[in-house]
Parts: structure tokens; C-alpha cells; sequence
């Protein structure tokens, strides 16, 4: 028997059984049952992510149950709603912890809340595998035994960032113009500092013409694009997400800061969530990525992924999904290689060896974990708008990929520190 049950964090009360899987052939067996917490945002600017990853998760338990033997583990699956909150997060931590006693906890989209939630956990000696958020500082200065992530982080994101910019932008007659534009907040430092470091280590001669810091969830980057349009950059690197880049893309637009100059985004802004809210918004010719992408790669793992998430929600999945999914199926493996959940170095060694097929990996690839980092290392996409109907209501997709390898090892840099901008 796989299942979720939604956990509604203010109160601590179960409210439903969300879905439930029965096996009637092993109706008699009494197999081990393995708790999994997992926290998302559900309501909120960042619900969508939430639930999304809800889909994505009972997808992954039912394949689970489809391949599920006399004495395969029964999965069960918590869902508390964050909000995006750090107080309630930390809420829903303890009682997953000490009250619901799971054995693992998974998820978070917030890098500021994963750092509170892994610190909670490591105080347990419980695993959190993370599943939605993409600061480097959790797999760098901030790593612990019990955090492992199976998603791209954002210093994967900057070094096919960096290597792309050396690909496409490169003049040799004067350094590249750059202005950056990210969130006030650990996230956003992390990705201009390494970006900066990235582009130093590929020998790219550029320029900073500006750089500006608006809040998480600000609405109103008016000044900031006035701003940008002064600076006269060459490329326009935006480390936003979700409803946030869509405002900041929108207003772009409407003022003619994408007439003027290039704008990228090498991180999450072609999660499937913006291309759909931007809709006829979403200019042609920007440059963009994320951690999973509907129509890249061209393979029948992936389609079959994003056929069967649109036929259960009756929309294509963002980014956070195919995250969700992934985190699932790498506790199954884990638990399965250590044989069970009581011996930690086991599971610890399970997690550090993880390779991993993925709807994400083209032909010729599996997602494999750095065993010193704890980061999932997988294949990076870059691509440019375009219009495209085929996974409406959005209206453009990416083209003309270019592909970017994972390193053989997580790429550290001679500064760890996430307080520098």
C-alpha cells in the first residue's frame, strides 16, 4: 500500500487521504512501511511548485507499486503545506520528526528554508534529500551527512551559464558588457558570485555595467529597468524565478529593455509554470533554462513523463515535478541497497553512490551522485524562445539547444562564503 496524506502544518491535523494504492496480491504480506515528510509550498506565490511535486510524487509511488515484490517496502507519503514560510517549515520539520516519526524528509523550493529544514534534520540524524531548491551553499559550506539533493543546483546552472557565454557572446575586441539583475537574498548572491567565478575561469573578458537586488516576490522593477536600459549592457543576466520573472519580463517588455539588449536566464526561468503564465507575453529570443524541460530531451522516458503527468493534472509539469519524482524513486533505490532503513552508514553509502535514470537525462547518460558534495550531477540544456503551440497554454518553447555536460566532480571555488554578492 503507497500513499499520500496531507498534513496541514498551522494545525497538525490530517485532512484526507489524497490517494491510495492497493495491492491485492500482497493484501496478506506484511511488508515494512517507509515514512517519507515531504514540505512544499501548495498555496502561495509558489504553489504551483507544491503541487506539481504532489503529481509528480504519487506518479513515482505508483511506479513503485507497479514493480513492488512480497517484500518490497510500503511507501507513505506526508505532505505539509509551507507556504513558503520558514517558521511553519520549521513547524512541520519537528512534528514530521518527532511526532509523525518519518524516516526521511524530502522536498523544500525555498534554499533559505532548506538550510533551516537540513540543520533540523541533521540534529535527527534524518536524511533530507532535497528536491526543489538550487543553493550551492548546502552542497558546499553548509553541507551535512544527512543532506543530499537530486536536482540541479544553481552552481551547475552558472557553469553552463559561463560556458555558454564563452560559446555565443565572446568578442575579442572589448569585453562583454554584463548587467545582472537577482533576488536580495542568499540564492541570488550565490548565483552572481559563481557566475562571475565561472566566467574568470573560462578566460571570458567582461564587464559589470550594473547590478541591482530587488526583494523576493516584489512586483513593481520599474527602477531597476530604467536602470538597465542606462547601463546599455550587452547581455542581461536575471537569476529570478517563478512569478517573479514574469513580472520582471512583462515590465521589461512594456518599457523596451528586450528591444535594446540580450536577456538570459541560466537557472529555472523556462520552468513550464512561466512559459504557461507568460503565455503571448513570453518574447521570442531569450535565452533560457531549467532544471527539466517538456520538450528536451527528445526521448521516450521523458515524453512518457510528461504525457502522464498531463493526463493526471491536466497540465504539463514544471521543473519541481520532475525534482519531486526524482527524490522519491532515490529513497526507494537507497532503501532498497542498504537493505532497509535502521543502518545510516548504509543508507548514507547507498545515497553517495546513487546513479539514477531520469526523465531529464538524454540517450547515453544517467544522473549520478557526487559522493563528497552530495549533488546529483546532471546534463545541463540552454535554449532560445520560439513560438511553439504544442504545450499550450504556453505558447513558446526552447530551441536551439545547446547541451553542457556535468562535471566528474562537484565544482567547488576558492570562496565558499554565501554572505559576498
Amino acid at each position: 500500500m503507497m500513499r499520500i496524506l496531507y498534513l496541514h502544518a498551522m494545525f497538525f491535523v490530517y485532512l484526507a487521504l489524497a490517494c491510495f494504492m492497493y495491492r491485492p496480491a500482497l493484501a496478506q504480506a506484511v511488508a515494512p512501511v517507509v515514512k517519507i515528510g515531504c514540505l512544499y509550498p501548495t498555496t502561495g506565490p509558489a504553489g504551483l511548485h507544491g503541487r506539481d511535486s504532489v503529481v509528480a510524487i504519487q506518479m513515482a509511488l505508483d511506479k513503485l507499486n507497479t514493480a513492488a515484490s512480497e517484500d518490497t517496502p510500503q511507501f507513505e507519503v506526508l505532505i505539509g503545506d509551507t507556504r513558503s514560510r520558514s517558521l511553519r517549515s520549521l513547524q512541520i520539520t519537528r512534528q514530521f520528526i518527532h511526532e509523525d516519526r518519518v524516516d526521511f524528509l524530502c522536498g523544500v523550493v525555498s534554499s533559505d528554508i532548506a538550510r533551516l529544514v537540513a540543520l533540523e534534520a541533521a540534529r535527527a540524524d534524518m536524511f533530507f534529500i532535497g528536491t526543489g531548491h538550487a543553493s550551492p551553499s548546502l552542497i558546499s559550506h553548509d553541507r551535512n551527512a544527512y543532506y543530499f539533493r537530486v536536482n540541479n543546483g544553481s552552481r551547475q546552472s552558472m557553469l553552463a551559464g559561463a560556458r555558454y557565454i564563452k560559446d555565443t557572446f565572446v568578442d575579442q575586441e572589448r569585453p562583454l558588457k554584463i548587467g545582472f539583475l537577482g533576488p536580495d537574498y542568499e540564492l541570488g548572491y550565490q548565483i552572481w558570485r559563481d557566475l562571475r567565478s565561472f566566467l574568470k575561469q573560462q578566460d571570458v573578458a567582461f564587464e559589470v555595467v550594473g547590478e541591482y537586488w530587488p526583494k523576493l516576490f516584489e512586483t513593481d522593477y520599474n527602477v531597476y529597468i530604467r536602470h538597465l536600459l542606462q547601463d546599455e549592457a550587452d547581455l542581461i543576466v536575471n537569476a529570478q524565478w517563478g512569478l517573479d520573472f514574469v513580472a520582471f519580463v512583462r515590465q521589461a517588455k512594456q518599457l523596451g529593455l528586450l528591444d535594446q539588449t540580450q536577456l538570459a536566464n541560466f537557472d529555472s526561468a523556462a520552468d513550464f509554470g512561466v512559459l504557461s503564465f507568460l503565455g503571448t507575453d513570453m518574447p521570442e529570443g531569450l535565452i533560457l533554462s531549467a532544471r527539466h524541460h517538456v520538450n528536451w530531451p527528445d526521448t521516450p522516458g521523458n515524453k512518457a513523463f510528461v504525457q502522464e503527468f498531463f493526463e493526471r493534472a491536466g497540465r504539463y509539469p514544471g521543473f519541481a515535478a520532475e525534482g519531486a519524482y526524482s527524490g522519491i524513486l532515490a529513497i526507494a533505490k537507497a532503501v532498497e541497497t542498504a537493505g532497509g532503513v535502521d543502518d545510516k552508514q548504509k543508507l548514507r553509502q547507498s545515497f553517495e553512490t546513487l546513479n539514477l535514470k531520469l526523465p531529464e537525462d538524454p540517450d547515453g547518460f544517467t544522473s549520478f551522485m557526487d559522493p563528497v558534495s552530495h549533488q546529483l550531477m546532471q546534463v545541463q540544456a540552454i535554449g532560445i524562445t520560439r513560438r511553439d503551440t504544442t504545450f499550450a497554454p504556453a505558447t513558446t518553447s526552447l530551441g536551439d539547444w545547446k547541451v553542457y555536460m556535468p562535471p566528474a566532480h562537484w565544482p567547488y571555488l576558492s570562496i565558499e562564503s554565501s554572505d559576498e554578492r
